[in-house]
């Protein structure tokens, strides 16, 4: 074995385990599988055209030598974006900890305790220091949490507003300008005008649904916006606030001010700058738009015995339900950086954030009087960390830069200055020598801050917050590690066992490639740093982007989606631009087969265009004549075709090129969902299948974990007339000749986690990646094989064959009273996470094992299902009192004196021997959905309060 071969860690089975494999498949060669799943005009006639594998050892020096190139000044930018200091504590036991970055969004709820808990903290800690009623999971990042805001208000627009077409939102010119571009992109599409202009001046004229307002200003001026809000509510606009959040533990909460929305990130609450991403938006709102809400709320419930229980809430506002008629598409939040975020607060209390709030603002007091001394004009009248100063910024800036400073330069005599948690008082002295030095004046030293207030009397924050016990009882690091790990071990991640999700793509997600996110060259570059500043991360993303133009066989490629939602958006934005720039601006039918991922048709309505839905064939395939059919109806008006491949249920569709050359025919361009791209990379590509546009999944495909619901990265790839239209940012310029406005907030997207993905291109190589596929491939049919004659699986290629998932089929249990979640939930007992249940096919398992699942992991699952299998049998219809109903057990109900059951304990929790080697218990019984939707709950109080 070659112990330098990254390829061979990668990928679970051994070389010795492949004949065992396919003898039990029936395939005597690799090779014949893959014939035998792929149609093969659509294979590869070459390998992929990229560099050698470098083993981890090379990577590990490669990725240090990239990271040299990037220059560790001092950033003082802002815009959004602050440096801060991520607790090593956190740093160690969460963000460096696969038990927290590998672990899957909490659908299954039993089994994700600890992780909801600790979101549950984190919308606790929002809604408190905003003021509001209600708050979700997080979003991807401010810009788009701009947006969605946007979109809720005029979701909720009064009947009379909706009947008058009252279609205007106001957007305050001290808007992020990030954030200007994101709401640009996403207002027009659903025939929202934007206003931009000031505050003080509007009008509140009745053509207005909504307006947003930037809390501070982007250059630091704090407004009081209570009279706005006031007037705004009179004449029936409702408000969003753009709040900074470390602000809010100093400012009056906007929520206290009347705001119907504020919104914001916290990336100052302990996360790295990451040049951009990823970070956790936080969204908060009112309990009456709780139903328009974009994104996941955690919530409290009750289990079987009537304990507490944590949950996702609401879950008829997921998209894979509401589809075109969906305002979000929202599905990945930002989990992982959510629970760094809300551990932050946890970790320093309320008094700890007032501290660190105070010494920002002291920090921003001192500097502006220091360099008041020196006869410049300071000119925000109220402030917390931003102070803007008159000088001829172009000196300031050749200064500055040789002492390895930024500030932000607005124009050639104005120059901001954002100080952050990180600022010590030697720092604010090196800034004082820049200004001193470019208008030639002598400099006095600053030894201590001032106590002095930059806030006005009205405007400072009188309420209490963070009052709940968990705020304020783990604040010595020995607690706080050791209250992570309870949480921990309450969550099963894939360092327990195998998480085999169909279209979710579990995969290994290996420490090399994880390693270099806690390098300072790394995850400390502000995003809108000079391109100078940042040679490490421009040769790492643009060899990022020729890599996966390589996989995808198309000419450009954009990371700026951070989010596989996101990239739907982009790609579909990007086709409406095309269509536009020749003058086909009527072209706005998008054909979505029956069985698409609900994200689809919800991207779809976003971007403006009409969802015709064409219809699936009993074995799973697209029914060519009926989307023949239909892109001929509307030939006149075809948009584009959104199409997954591998299709969502697990099968290569021999007619693909037929498909897609339907579409072409009749003026439309084919968008592919790369949801499934684990079965395509070196065997086939969307350029090959005849597609223009793919949008890939970081986080499922190439290896990005998951982090218990995102981070997610969504890049879309484009044929080579889609590439001039690629996404642009407003401060650091990206995209092409005529890019579209921006997508996300940073010019990069979540341009840290992207790390991994260039990590798993360069050591698995042309042939590693080929050989994951293939593995891919095999390990799913070694599992429909083994668990042939005990399920059913519901479709199969023409040679009976599965891509790299398959769909089983679990409604005839109804006959014994056993419904789909029965299996899942008894799953937990055997130790495992459930695969996808009901999706995308109700009453059905999707399973998909992946390439890193070794031979006694794949047996060990497949032992369970069939185990589970036998139960089945047993049960009745007529007496709903067995191992499958009563799943999953807990410690407590095994070890209770009372026994109840007509089975074993036994049974209950050790039901095959394997199990008690590493026994995993879930912490509660079942979950009650319809009480917990009944009794919202989504803060920290106790249960008690509202039974």
């Amino acid at each position: 074995m070659r112990t330098d071969a990254f390829a061979l860690r990668h990928i679970g089975p051994s070389e010795n385990d492949l004949q065992h494999l396919l003898k039990t498949i029936g395939a005597k060669t690799m090779e014949q599988l893959i014939f035998e799943t792929l149609p093969d005009d659509i294979r590869l006639k070459s390998d992929l055209d990229l560099e050698p594998a470098m083993t981890e050892y090379e990577f590990a020096n490669h990725i240090k030598k990239l990271g040299d190139k990037n220059k560790m000044f001092q950033s003082y930018i802002g815009l959004g974006y602050n440096q801060a200091i991520i607790p090593a504590v956190i740093q160690r036991n969460v963000f460096e900890n696969p038990g927290w970055y590998t672990a899957y969004t909490p659908y299954q709820a039993e089994i994700a305790q600890g992780r909801l808990e600790a979101i549950l903290n984190f919308q606790t800690m929002v809604i408190e220091l905003t003021g509001m009623e209600i708050a979700n999971a997080s979003l991807l990042d401010e810009g788009t949490a701009a947006a969605e805001a946007m979109a809720l208000l005029f979701d909720v627009r009064s009947r009379d507003q909706k009947k008058n077409n009252v279609n205007k939102f106001f957007v305050s010119e001290e808007i992020l300008p990030q954030t200007l571009s994101v709401l640009q992109t996403r207002s027009t599409p659903i025939g929202v005008e934007l206003v931009i202009g000031n505050h003080e001046e509007f009008d509140f004229s009745n053509e207005f649904y909504g307006a947003i307002l930037q809390y501070p200003g982007k250059y630091g001026q704090v407004h009081d916006y209570a009279g706005f809000i006031a007037k705004a509510k009179n004449n029936e606009i409702k408000v969003a606030v753009a709040a900074d959040i470390l602000s809010l533990v100093k400012l009056t909460p906007p929520g206290e001010m009347g705001a119907d929305v504020v919104l914001g990130t916290t990336q100052r609450f302990g996360i790295p700058l990451g040049y951009g991403g990823p970070h956790a938006a936080y969204f908060a709102t009112k309990e009456e738009y709780k139903r328009s809400m974009p994104g996941r709320i955690i919530g409290v419930t009750v289990d079987t015995d009537g304990n507490r229980a944590l949950r996702m809430a609401l879950q008829t506002r997921e998209q894979h339900i509401k589809r075109d008629k969906a305002t979000s598409n929202i599905c990945t939040a930002q989990v992982l950086l959510s629970v760094m975020a809300g551990m932050y607060a946890v970790y320093h209390g309320p008094k700890g954030l007032k501290y660190i709030a105070n010494k920002v603002h002291a920090s921003a007091a001192t500097l502006a009087n220091e360099l008041e001394k020196l006869g410049l004009y300071q000119t925000n009248t109220a402030y917390f960390d931003t102070i803007v100063i008159k000088t001829a910024s172009k000196k300031v800036k050749e200064i500055a830069e040789r002492n390895e400073v930024n500030f932000y330069y607005v124009d050639e005599n104005t120059v901001s200055i954002s100080l952050n948690e990180t600022t010590s008082i030697a720092d604010l002295n090196k800034i004082v020598s820049i200004f001193a030095e470019a208008n030639g004046k002598q400099v006095s030293k600053i030894s201590e801050l001032l106590n002095e207030n930059q806030i006005p009397a009205s405007l400072e924050r009188t309420s209490t917050f963070l009052q709940h016990d968990v705020f304020n009882k783990y604040h010595s690091e020995t607690a706080l590690m050791r209250y992570i790990k309870m949480l921990e071990r309450k969550d099963l991640a894939l360092n327990h066992s195998m998480i085999s999700l169909g279209s979710c793509t579990m995969k290994l997600n290996a420490a090399a490639e994880m390693l270099p996110l806690s390098m300072a060259q790394w995850n400390n570059i502000h995003p809108f740093a000079p391109l100078d500043q940042a040679q490490g991360y421009q040769e790492m993303l643009t060899k990022l982007e020729q890599q996966l133009n390589v996989i995808t066989g198309f000419a450009g490629t954009t990371l700026q989606p951070n989010s596989g939602a996101q990239g739907e958006y982009a790609g579909l934005m990007v086709i409406r631009a095309y269509h536009q720039s020749r003058g086909d601006h009527h072209r706005n039918i998008a054909l979505i087969p029956s069985s698409a991922h609900g994200t689809n048709p919800a991207s779809a309505a976003m971007a403006g265009m009409q969802v015709v839905v064409t219809k699936t064939l009993e074995n799973g395939n697209i029914d060519v004549e009926d989307l023949r059919e239909k892109a001929i109806l509307h030939k006149d008006n075809l948009s584009c075709l959104m199409v997954t491949y591998p299709s969502t249920h697990g099968v290569f569709e021999s007619a693909i090129k037929e498909i897609t050359q339907i579409i072409h025919d009749n003026g439309g361009q084919v968008y592919m969902d790369g949801a499934n791209m684990n079965a395509q990379v070196g065997l086939t590509n969307p350029a090959t299948i005849g597609a223009d546009v793919c949008h890939l999944n970081l986080h499922k495909t190439f290896a990005i974990p998951h982090g218990g619901g995102g981070p997610g990265v969504g890049p879309i790839c484009v044929a080579p007339q889609l590439v001039p239209f690629l996404p642009t940012n407003p401060v650091i310029p990206t995209g092409g000749n005529d890019a579209i406005t921006a997508i996300s907030a940073a010019p990069w997207g979540s341009a840290l986690v992207c790390l991994i993905s260039y990590g798993y291109i360069c050591m698995l190589g042309a042939e590693g990646l080929k050989k994951s596929t293939e593995y891919a491939i095999l390990n799913a049919n070694y599992i429909k094989e083994k668990l042939n004659g005990h399920y059913d699986t519901l479709y199969s290629g023409e040679m009976g064959r599965a891509a790299h998932e398959m769909i089983l089929e679990c409604r005839p249990f109804k006959e014994k009273g056993i419904e789909v979640t029965d299996i899942a939930k008894r799953l937990m007992d055997y130790g495992f996470h459930a695969p996808t249940v009901s999706f995308p096919v109700a009453g059905t398992l999707m399973i998909e094992p992946t390439e890193s699942e070794n031979l006694e992991e794949l047996d060990r699952f497949c032992d369970a299902m069939i185990s589970i299998r036998k139960e089945i049998e047993s049960a009745t219809i007529e007496n709903p009192n067995n191992v499958l109903k009563n799943a999953p057990h807990t410690l407590m109900m095994v070890t209770t004196d009372n026994w109840i059951y007509p089975y074993t304990r036994e049974q209950a929790a050790f039901p095959l021997d394997y199990v008690a080697d590493n026994k995993f218990w879930p912490t509660v019984r079942r979950a009650d959905e319809a009480y917990g939707d009944r009794n919202l709950v989504c803060s920290c109080a106790p249960i008690e309060a509202y039974i």
